[in-house]
């Protein structure tokens, strides 16, 4: 349901309150749990060791002030105010922001992009053209095209990093209670231990699926807020009233003017306190941007703010602390409500740790969608709620860092500082990028844009500072592993370009094509013969090696081209674009089937029959006399590609009925009132009809030509493969030796093929082997 439309087009009734109400509960539990849980750990990384605060409270006030305005500027202003609204269709998070970047100037680092993908409901181009300077300079410097795809994969390494940071932290952090009923020498034996059991059944629940218990997530993060807002509130009444004053930016300039060079250095724990941010917008998929808005404003911000302002108040009265491990949030809860506080901040904490592992997942799937990740396993843990997925390498993986932190660093200051360097750099790229967003997706003045840079820009600039310079003290762990997986994607993205540009380089022409017989020269045999392809135009190379060396081919021949556009979804009446390559009697196809970057794949079933309906669809809706002339025109097939929707959109189209047992061998064509029956020379392996709309008019080429395409469904659909090894060619530099012949050649080997490849049955496979030397 599209919220924001009914709220913008229409008065509010009380239906829509009611569902933008629940919208915006239920976007707690996914949204907000990192950020809510950062309570827990920001006064105790801050005061950690880089400043102690004193009997004049100017370091508690200090802290505070920046606390709240960091959280006003932030989360507040930037995100619910200005970022939110730089939605893909409804979508958030970096690769949005790529993506528009990607459609309104063409910097896409998709290598098969068509014209007609540019007629796409979700793109949304521009009615008039843009003459912005900052375009064209864009367009025409391939070195920023690829500095921005860098500073956008930065940004999803970071992301990933934080999935890796944000549980550990969270975890910890919420067991760190169990200090207060052991001593020091004690309690670092009993927290960790515990912190690696919480961690390792959170990882483990990921492969049930958390769907089961999803219902729980926003009333256990409602809970906590409530707790900490009212034990907030208590101890500002009850310690120090006046602890409002510290609202005041002055007490920021004091803070630093009296702790100078340790002042700084402590902005890396107050940057904690935004932890979790950019999930407003990673998450706008799920939820609409009034919702976001409404909990965070109204919910979330007030109770943060009445969280730290009531650890303040307890803190300025209590400087003389025994030992500085005692300094944390624990210490400001009222002692007859610590335990059942200590647990409802596990399960907080839990909650919240799920929310940037299901991030971590999507942003994984974003990436590989884009070519810029591996393929991997992507299962959909849940039938009703979109987005619920699971990836098991990455979990496993993601478990281990987890747990391999947690127990080397063993404390949050640490902790804290791997986390806010990740957390402020993927905000450092969200303001980069947003900036360029407002000069050529909004096509606002460039000055807007610097001073939208140059304010919050200075604000990240400040704490990434702070961050940074601790990189032996934990800073260094987002850093490697963003390296890490920076290099993964590179090189992945880098080896498929090179791939691509190859098959182009050595595709067979269509006039090959033509030249040769209707039957090509070769025996045809019965079935579909699908072959796979990233070209969405001309003959690629595999199919002449194969029928070089194995003259034989089936009936009907499509050329597929399973692709991502740079939308977050595609609808499914666009989904395939269908052509002729070749004269009819050919019966050779093109079938371009186009995904979103957040689009969910179908399972091979369902897909095959939607090629299916796709190709017979075009066949009614094709002109009598169109297809006579291809011989004429090489590169018809390109002009003459056809939208057509999937089967269960295109509701007025053909439909397929198949039936797996073996009936009589009557073949059915017409309309679904008057149907007509033509038998069959052999026994089919299954029953197939064609459905045709009733007043939908056929001719009897057409009509010959369905025959055929429903012969060949039943006799058996066949993927044809290409097995490509790709190798350096001679006199390439030694660093590109290095990165195809062992680094992209590595990963080839130990990656997952394509979604559509390796969910067909083994028997309907064949996979054809090439060398390309790039």
């Amino acid at each position: 349901m599209d919220l924001e439309g009914v709220v913008r087009n229409h008065p509010i009734k009380r239906e829509s309150w009611r569902a933008m109400l629940t919208l915006a509960y239920q976007s707690l539990g996914v949204v907000y749990g990192d950020l809510s849980t950062s309570p827990l750990y920001v006064f105790k990384s801050t005061f950690a060791e880089d400043i102690h605060h004193s009997e004049t409270n100017e370091e508690i006030y200090g802290v505070l002030s920046f606390v709240f305005w960091t959280l006003t500027l932030v989360p507040l202003l930037k995100y619910v105010f200005i970022v939110l609204k730089a939605d893909d269709n409804g979508e958030g998070g970096t690769f949005a922001l790529y993506s528009l970047l990607c459609r309104h100037a063409r910097v896409s680092s998709l290598p098969n992009c068509q014209a007609e993908d540019e007629e796409l409901s979700a793109y949304k181009k521009d009615d008039f053209p843009s003459k912005s300077g900052l375009k064209s300079t864009l367009e025409k410097h391939t070195l920023l095209q690829k500095v921005l795809l860098i500073l956008a994969l930065i940004g999803a390494c970071m992301v990933i990093g934080d999935g890796v940071l944000t549980p550990a932290i969270s975890v910890f952090a919420a067991v760190s209670g169990l200090e207060l009923s052991t001593s020091k020498q004690h309690h670092e034996y009993i927290e960790v231990p515990v912190a690696c059991i919480i961690l390792v059944f959170l990882f483990a629940l990921q492969h049930y699926g958390t769907h089961r218990v999803a219902f729980l997530f926003a009333p256990i993060v409602l809970t906590w807020l409530l707790c900490i807002s009212a034990i907030g509130l208590y101890n500002i009444c009850y310690w120090n009233p006046r602890v409002f004053q510290a609202v005041s930016p002055y007490y920021m300039y004091k803070f630093l003017k009296k702790t100078q060079k340790g002042g700084w250095m402590s902005l890396g724990g107050i940057l904690l306190c935004i932890t979790g941010s950019e999930a407003m917008f990673a998450d706008l998929g799920h939820f609409s941007q009034f919702s976001i808005k409404m909990a965070f404003t109204f919910i979330v911000y007030p109770s943060l703010i009445l969280a730290y302002m009531g650890q303040a108040a307890y803190l300025s009265k209590h400087h003389i602390i025994d030992t500085d491990y005692r300094i944390g949030f624990y210490m400001s809860v009222p002692e007859k409500i610590r335990w059942p506080i200590f647990v409802i901040a596990i399960l907080a904490a839990v909650v919240g740790s799920q929310a940037v592992i299901t991030g971590t997942f999507s942003i994984i799937k974003q990436c590989s969608a884009l070519g810029c990740f591996p393929p991997v396993k992507i299962v959909h843990t849940s039938s009703k709620i979109h987005g619920r997925i699971y990836i098991p390498e990455i979990n496993w993986m993601l478990m281990l860092l987890c747990l391999a932190v947690t127990i080397g660093f063993r404390d949050t200051k640490r902790l804290g500082n791997a986390s806010g360097l990740a957390v402020i750099t993927v905000m450092l790229v969200t303001t980069c990028l947003m900036s360029l967003v407002i000069v050529l997706v909004w096509h606002k003045s460039v000055l807007l844009a610097i001073g939208f840079i140059f304010f919050f820009g200075s604000i990240e600039a400040l704490y990434f500072s702070a961050s940074l310079i601790k990189f032996l003290q934990g800073a260094w762990v987002p850093i490697a592993l963003s390296f890490i997986f920076l290099v993964i994607k590179y090189i992945w993205h880098y080896g498929t370009l090179k791939k691509y540009e190859n098959d182009v380089q050595n595709k067979v022409p269509i006039n090959w094509l033509l030249s040769l017989s209707p039957n090509l020269g070769i025996v045809r045999v019965r079935g579909i013969g699908l072959i796979q392809t990233e070209l969405v135009s001309g003959i690629p190379a595999i199919f002449s090696h194969f029928v070089t060396n194995l003259p034989a081919f089936h009936q009907i021949l499509v050329f597929l081209c399973i692709k991502n556009v740079p939308v977050p979804h595609v609808h499914s009446s666009e989904r395939f674009l269908v052509g002729r390559i070749g004269p009819k009697d050919y019966r050779i196809y093109r079938c371009i089937a186009r995904y979103g970057y957040r689009d969910n794949h179908k399972d091979e079933y369902d897909f095959e029959k939607d090629l299916v309906c796709s190709i017979a669809e075009f066949i009614r809706g094709e002109k009598p006399d169109s297809g006579s002339d291809a011989r004429q025109d090489d590169v018809e097939d390109e002009e003459n590609l056809t939208v057509v929707g999937s089967f269960s959109s295109n509701l007025e189209g053909i439909t397929i009925c198949e039936d797996d047992e073996i009936l009589d061998t009557v073949e059915i064509i017409g309309t679904s009132s008057d149907l007509k029956e033509v038998s069959s020379l052999e026994k089919p392996r299954k029953r197939v009809r064609f459905l045709v709309p009733d007043k939908s008019e056929i001719n009897d080429a057409a009509q010959e030509e369905l025959k055929d395409l429903m012969e060949a469904r039943e006799a058996g659909m066949a993927f044809i493969l290409g097995h490509s090894y790709v190798r350096a060619k001679s006199g390439s530099s030694f660093i590109k030796k290095i990165v195809i012949d062992y680094g992209y050649d590595f990963l080839r080997r130990n990656c997952r093929g394509q979604t559509y490849a390796f969910t067909v049955p083994h028997a309907s496979t064949l996979e054809v082997g090439m060398v390309y030397h790039v």
